[in-house]
Parts: structure tokens; C-alpha cells; sequence
């Protein structure tokens, strides 16, 4: 096993106060750049309207891709809803780029759906898994 390139002061430095090792969705993927803290953040702010746990710590984001370009930050997102059958289904995407649209530098921001893998509840935080009582 690799070890982390950053230690927990680093990532609390650059997350800040609200970091918490535990409301990380253990199979999300991120390119690490200075705005990715913000984007984190945001995504944490957005919720299915059923679930009472962000969409971030569902683990529903399977990899966020961060390109710079210019000084514009372009922002790809690939991710999952709980069900296929998900109400919410049409709107997600545009939950997700209206949290990530307002932050400063953002260009475009692209949202896929996918269903591949399917998703459980071991991509959950275990901040999530605590609240909805699925440990």
C-alpha cells in the first residue's frame, strides 16, 4: 500500500476547519489542484431530496476531472445516483454545475451520468453510513 503523499496537517491546511477524514466517499477520485477544496465544498452542499446526506458523501461522484487552460478551470464530473429509478434523475446534473458554476475561475463544467459501476452503500463516507444508520 501507498503511502499518502499528504500528511493530516496538509490536507487540513488546504481543506480547512470542515475537513473530516471520515465524510470522505472512499472511491471518489479528484485530481488534486488549489481549486478543488471550493468545488469539495460545493458538491457537499448539494443533497438528494430524499436522502438527508450530501451527494458528495453518498459517494455518488465516481471521478472529478479538473483541467486548466488559460486561467479558465473547466470542471468534468462522472457520477452515479443511488437508483436508475432516482426521481431526480434530470435534475442532478444541474444541481451539480449550478454548485460548481459559481466558483471563481470556473469555465465549463460537464456532468455524465453513469451506472457502471452500480452504486451501493460501500461508496458511502462513513460520516454517511453513521447518519443513515447503513453501517
Amino acid at each position: 500500500m501507498r503511502e499518502p503523499i499528504a500528511d493530516k496537517e496538509m490536507v487540513q491546511n488546504a481543506l480547512g476547519d470542515q475537513y473530516d477524514p471520515l465524510s470522505e466517499p472512499p472511491f471518489t477520485k479528484h485530481t488534486d489542484h488549489p481549486v478543488w477544496s471550493h468545488i469539495r465544498a460545493a458538491l457537499c452542499d448539494v443533497y438528494d431530496p430524499e436522502i438527508p446526506v450530501s451527494i458528495y458523501e453518498l459517494g455518488l461522484m465516481y471521478d472529478i476531472r479538473i483541467t486548466e487552460a488559460d486561467g479558465v478551470i473547466d470542471v468534468a464530473v462522472s457520477m452515479t445516483l443511488t437508483s436508475p429509478n432516482c426521481p431526480v434523475a434530470q435534475d442532478m446534473p444541474g444541481m451539480v454545475q449550478g454548485a460548481i458554476m459559481p466558483i471563481s475561475g470556473i469555465g465549463e463544467v460537464t456532468v455524465d451520468i453513469t451506472f457502471d459501476p452500480p452504486w451501493d452503500k460501500s461508496f458511502m463516507s462513513e460520516v454517511a453510513k453513521l447518519q443513515l444508520n447503513m453501517f
